[in-house]
């Protein structure tokens, strides 16, 4: 048995990724059209409570 010794390899610095302009694409591909369908559903929401 040896002391100090790590067996598995350390992780690399920087890993490979998508690229950071990708990232915010996809979040925004996303989170646009989920944020206006939230907006449209809390508008009908308050219609159907309030009967106007």
């Amino acid at each position: 048995m040896t002391t100090g010794e790590n067996s598995t390899p350390a992780a690399p610095a920087t890993a490979d990724g998508p690229p950071a302009a990708l990232f915010a694409f996809a979040w925004l591909w996303v989170g646009v059209p989920m944020a206006y369908g939230l907006y449209e559903l809390i508008l009908k929401a308050v219609q159907l409570f309030t009967g106007g």
